[in-house]
């Protein structure tokens, strides 16, 4: 079997651009027909980034535990990661844990970390008393992380980044 990293990124590739085909499909019938249909396939293609990015953290969590034989999987990469020096791996995975965190939780102690630091993150929270992220866009979900491309990118990215300094460490994980 392949790696998980390889197989993870493989599958947001596939999953972005189906996703992104559907969206434009949609986008264009709704220039014809404005029907609650079309509106919640927009949602529902927004709802699966999240639900992209939710699973991909989860499964590698999964995949850790397995290849490092321990309970806790980000507490072994965080341990790692300081092993090695690797504190600016170290904090953005650490705040797309927390965003990760904050997508299944909603508020709690995650989000109010990011929000603490919210000018430094690359992708948006909403803020405390915020509704919309873009107030008149149809596709919008209710979630307080915003969840595009580039967050399901960041979040294949850092996975991808962890496992090779993993694999420095502990070259037996795939």
């Amino acid at each position: 079997m392949h790696s998980f990293t390889e197989l993870v990124d493989h599958c947001a590739t596939f999953t972005l651009e189906t996703l992104r085909a559907a969206n434009d499909k949609t986008v264009d019938a709704l220039q014809a027909s404005g029907a609650t249909s079309l509106v919640k396939t927009l949602q529902m293609i927004q709802l699966q980034k999240a639900i992209l990015a939710v699973g991909m953290f989860s499964l590698f969590e999964a995949s850790l535990q397995d290849g490092l034989k321990c309970r806790n999987g980000f507490d072994a990469v965080v341990k790692v990661l300081d092993d090695e020096g690797e504190q600016d791996l170290k904090e953005r995975f650490d705040d797309l844990f927390l965003a990760i965190n904050v997508l299944k939780h909603g508020r709690g102690r995650s989000y109010d970390a990011l929000v603490a630091k919210i000018k430094a993150l690359p992708f948006r929270v909403k803020l405390p008393g915020e509704s919309f992220f873009f107030e008149g866009d149809v596709s919008e979900v209710s979630t307080l992380i915003e969840v595009d491309d580039a967050f399901v990118q960041l979040c294949g990215d850092a996975i991808s980044e962890v496992s090779e300094v993993i694999r420095r460490v502990h070259p037996e994980f795939a």
